[in-house]
């Protein structure tokens, strides 16, 4: 897995390439906290080159998605959900707590 942060002025854009599964869960979910803990609580996720996600890696947008919206902070949003992982989502039910983008302009705009 890799992963690269871009910071904009509003939110932060994290582009995650490989796959997230239980080894790679801890350092996607690290990488997550690390932009909360800097006090930036809008983040864009580009899952463009994402080839799988494990439950693990739900856990980590779920936890993240619960610290952004807290308080009333942020949001983190979706953008370019490969059909696999757009399928997973459905079937856990979690459409409908992330806002999905199919262009990353859009999404970082979005905030």
């Amino acid at each position: 897995m890799e992963i690269t942060t871009q910071e904009f002025k509003h939110c932060d854009l994290l582009k995650v390439k490989g796959r997230v599964d239980s080894s790679t869960a801890p350092e996607f979910s690290k990488a997550l906290e690390k932009i909360n803990k800097d006090g930036r609580f809008k983040i864009v996720i580009d899952m463009n080159e994402l080839e799988y996600m494990s439950s693990a890696g739900f856990r980590a947008l779920l936890a993240t998605q619960r610290n952004c919206k807290r308080y009333n902070r942020g949001e983190l949003v979706l953008v370019n959900v490969p059909e696999r992982i757009q399928e997973a989502l459905e079937l856990a039910g979690f459409t409908e707590l992330f806002k999905t983008f199919d262009d990353p302009i859009e999404a970082v705009g979005s905030f």
